[in-house]
């Protein structure tokens, strides 16, 4: 496996310095800022990045202020209790894309959120305390317990919540095969973890956040500048 230096050597060469590199790098926000975000911005969060899943984001961009008021803006206990009534209506409002099974993982994240909020003293607080080293284990810990939160989708959750971790995109997979950190992919738990364990080992030779080493290693594999 090729140090961060190396690879970022590689990136370079392809987009002509370290500012082009980490041009796109966005910063997490502190454990404080997050432990402070309110639930209904993490369904909100979640409904999203599921609503966007296998579609075009600017189709989804386009009707979100229509989707944001379907929802109720997005409030926990209305959605957590969410019967066949207002879940039908969901399902044929022309504000809404009309996926019965995105609609109903909102309904359930909502009821997620709120367990563990109940929990935690607000989901914003479980998801703070989540040590970066251990980003991998939030991911399986999110497809586990809610709702299609899988395969990046709940990477992309936390990348615009402003949590630390890594995105596991085409070209940042295609570095991680590179180097022998996995062979191809990356959804099982013991590939992820050997994930966690190489870009630990950048992160302390580097220093730089986990958001930044995925830039990293999707630039060295991107196209040329």
């Amino acid at each position: 496996m090729r140090s961060l230096k190396e690879i970022l050597a590689i990136a370079v060469e392809r987009k002509g310095s370290d500012e082009a590199v980490l041009a796109g790098a966005r910063m997490p926000l502190s454990a404080a800022e997050i432990a402070a975000t309110a639930d209904r911005d993490w369904l909100l969060a979640m409904a999203k990045s599921i609503f966007q899943a296998g579609i075009s984001w600017a189709v989804v961009e386009a009707k979100w202020p229509g989707i944001d008021e379907a929802f109720g803006g997005f409030e926990i206990g209305p959605l957590a209790m969410m019967d066949d009534a207002r879940f039908d209506a969901l399902v044929s409002d022309p504000r809404v894309i009309r996926s019965g099974v995105k609609i109903a993982a909102v309904r359930d994240n909502a009821a997620f959120i709120q367990s563990v909020s109940a929990e935690s003293g607000g989901f914003g607080r479980k998801i703070a305390a989540w040590p970066a080293s251990d980003f991998a284990g939030l991911l399986v810990w999110l497809a586990q317990d809610g709702s299609r939160l899988g395969g990046n989708t709940g990477a992309y959750v936390m990348r615009f919540m402003g949590k630390e971790g890594f995105m596991l995109s085409r070209d940042v997979l295609a570095r991680l095969t590179e180097e022998g950190v996995i062979s191809g992919s990356a959804s099982s738990p013991r590939a992820l973890k050997a994930v966690q364990a190489a870009f630990d080992r950048w992160q302390a030779e580097s220093g730089l956040t986990l958001n930044q080493i995925s830039r990293i290693l999707a630039q060295s594999i991107g196209p040329e500048a």
